[in-house]
């Protein structure tokens, strides 16, 4: 009876440990919410997040996606510290304990933003060292009060201005992820305890901290995460009372582009402290209101040259180069509080559709604003056209001095945010480029899965795990909102119940050297944007199709052709940056003859090598294209302005005859035409 009993455990024992080896399945619109072990996760009485951000570091990207940060580190971003101004270290007041000096304001820390964290994901020595300048400079810029960096005065209000802290306090945090350096705390703390005295109608008063102070908010959850201090909590409500109103209806508190594309997630943010879902719901509206009044163009972004402005909503409306920075910032912070994946959807079609082609392909200049529908990237002004009086078109190493810093941090938290972890201690693919991630799971075992794929220009991505030993964890695949029949395989074995537009849930054993592949099979897709002259664009997977141009690069002074208020350090040496026009050489005023039902029928992909250096970016060496015919329109022509004549109103009859053309990707088309007109 004794060794029958023995036998009967062993069985049960082994039932068990098979059980719990199978894989199990699912599909799940988010994430729970929760608390994850080992990452840095939302703490009581604050609500649980859906994803965690990794510190920086853990993820390290391969591919185009390297190659962007290896093109900034070669470019503008990693010289701007001998060449602007603005990051003169002498007299420099981010430099100085008492706040003064003749640089010192925004400039800097945007730079610092993407340029620290570029070093520590590319682990550059040299990129680390003079970040460290910087931040050491920071750290003992902190006065007795707990105040620290520039002492701004405002003009406008005669009080001081805390814009330019919010951002440096972005790169603390990189910092401390980094490093653990205890002095970011302390530093942080005393910061935030001075904040928390300064009298009400004293405290975020000028235009821009009074729009942005949604930033501060998202700095001092981040401490309280630490510290679990409760003043904190006493400060975050302050700054929410204090910040420009974000939830008012069919309305939004100002119209500048890089406000907006930043600050419309400040309800949601402070949700995670008041638990009101109208917070929450106030950043899903505000997102929508200012794309159905300005952003029915394709791209991601929104018409906001400046300014959003009534009646100047067609596709040659432009963005900053700042708005889209900002506006991929916003999604990834908004995909981490909810999940939901319609954030990543829109920060692949920015990220994909609109940044890339923001900057010369060398990353040695940039413009200002980019726009759906470009035919010109000149030195002209073209205002009232776009709200922008002077040479913001224009291909410049000193575009503006806001872009010109602010750009470093784009592709490098893009990058950071490929993976997140799960408050089940598992780990999700938000997106998909080649990269290694290595994190903690389960029980704290450590897992490395490298991603191998040519996604968006290719629908195939393959992983490959590896660990010590056997680890029972939840793996998140993020499934695009537009794949409606994903194939997952797992060791060959296919797995089901893949839905668009939510996750797969794969809870397994995983074991060193599993492999798991993934097609997301692209199809064409049409679509039409009725309030905008029944213009169409086309997609194939998350890519849209612009119309290829010729660009014809002309060279110009830099100096002679820079913005007002560019400013360069005296030993620069300006010939070395050159600007550039670029001129269309070949015809635009295409429209389209299309079904939206039949693409298939119009329009037919062809695939292309893939370049050899690992940058798809430009119209020559993109790996994919679609060829089409169209018909030219000849009274669609230069307007007034400059700018490309606003759209037609489709259907639009030409006798002009039937012509095959090519459709590029829009991200490699610095001159464009993405929104098409549709020809009888």
């Amino acid at each position: 009876m004794k060794k029958f009993i023995v036998t009967l455990a062993v069985l049960v024992s082994l039932h068990f440990s098979f059980a719990q080896s199978k894989m199990e399945t699912s599909s799940v619109k988010v994430p729970d919410a929760g608390i994850n072990s080992f990452y840095m996760t939302n703490q009581a009485p604050l609500l649980p997040q859906h994803l965690v951000k990794l510190p920086v570091g853990a993820i390290k990207p391969g591919g185009w996606l390297l190659k962007n940060l290896e093109l900034q580190r070669e470019g503008l971003t990693g010289h701007l510290s001998e060449i602007s101004a603005w990051l003169t270290k002498k007299n420099n007041a981010w430099l100085n304990k008492d706040g003064t000096g003749d640089w010192g304001w925004e400039e800097m820390p945007y730079w610092l933003k993407g340029y620290a964290n570029m070093g520590y994901v590319l682990n550059d020595k040299k990129m680390i060292e003079e970040s460290m300048v910087w931040i050491n400079g920071t750290l003992n810029s902190q006065r007795d009060n707990g105040d620290f960096g520039p002492y701004v005065i405002r003009k406008t209000t005669g009080k001081r201005d805390l814009w330019a802290q919010m951002l440096m306090l972005f790169v603390l945090q990189s910092y401390y992820e980094y490093s653990h350096d205890a002095r970011v705390i302390t530093h942080m703390t005393n910061y935030f305890k001075w904040q928390l005295t300064i009298p009400e109608n004293d405290f975020l008063t000028d235009y821009w901290e009074n729009s942005r102070g949604g930033d501060n908010l998202y700095s001092v959850y981040w401490l309280y995460n630490i510290t679990k201090e409760k003043f904190l909590l006493e400060l975050t409500a302050k700054i929410h009372r204090n910040t420009a109103n974000w939830k008012l209806k069919n309305w939004l508190p100002n119209w500048h582009n890089v406000n907006i594309a930043q600050c419309f997630r400040e309800p949601a943010t402070f949700y995670q402290q008041s638990g009101d879902p109208s917070d929450l719901q106030a950043s899903y509206d505000n997102q929508n209101y200012i794309r159905e009044m300005y952003g029915q163009v394709p791209g991601g972004m929104f018409g906001s040259d400046e300014n959003s402005r009534k009646g100047y909503d067609d596709p040659r409306q432009a963005v900053e180069t700042c708005g889209m920075v900002e506006q991929m910032t916003s999604d990834e912070i908004m995909l981490r509080i909810t999940g939901d994946t319609f954030w990543a959807e829109n920060c692949e079609d920015v990220a994909f559709n609109t940044f890339p082609v923001s900057f010369m392909p060398d990353y040695r200049s940039l413009r200002y604003l980019t726009a759906p529908n470009m035919v010109a990237s000149d030195s002209k002004n073209h205002n009232p056209g776009i709200d922008n009086p002077g040479p913001y078109l224009m291909m410049n190493p000193f575009s503006s001095r806001c872009c010109q810093h602010n750009h470093a941090g784009g592709w490098v938290y893009y990058a950071e945010n490929l993976w997140m972890a799960t408050p089940d201690n598992g780990l999700a693919a938000v997106f998909y480029s080649d990269s290694e991630v290595k994190a903690k799971v389960a029980d704290g075992s450590e897992v490395s899965i490298t991603q191998q794929t040519h996604y968006p220009f290719d629908e195939s991505v393959s992983m490959k795990l590896q660990l010590k030993k056997e680890s029972r964890f939840p793996l998140y695949l993020r499934i695009p909102a537009w794949c409606a029949a994903p194939v997952i395989q797992v060791n060959g074995q296919t797995i089901s119940g893949a839905a668009a537009g939510g996750y797969v849930k794969m809870v397994n054993t995983w074991k060193n050297n599993d492999a798991i592949s993934i097609q997301f099979p692209m199809k064409l897709n049409v679509r039409t944007w009725t309030k905008n002259k029944n213009s169409v664009s086309v997609n194939y997977g998350p890519l849209t199709y612009s119309l290829k141009i010729d660009e014809r690069y002309i060279r110009f002074d830099s100096k002679a052709t820079a913005q007002y208020d560019s400013k360069w350090q005296a030993n620069a040496d300006p010939s070395q940056w050159p600007s550039f026009e670029i001129q269309p050489g070949s015809a635009w005023n295409y429209g389209l003859e299309a079904e939206v039902n039949q693409p298939e029928k119009y329009f037919k992909v062809v695939k292309k090598p893939w370049p050899t250096d690992n940058y798809p970016f430009t119209t020559l060496a993109v790996p994919i294209e679609i060829k089409t015919r169209g018909k030219k329109i000849p009274a669609w022509t230069i307007d007034q302005y400059g700018l490309c004549a606003e759209l037609p109103v489709s259907p639009v009859k030409t006798d002009e005859p039937e012509e095959e053309i090519t459709l590029v990707p829009m991200g490699a088309a610095r001159l464009r035409i993405s929104a098409f007109p549709v020809v009888k």
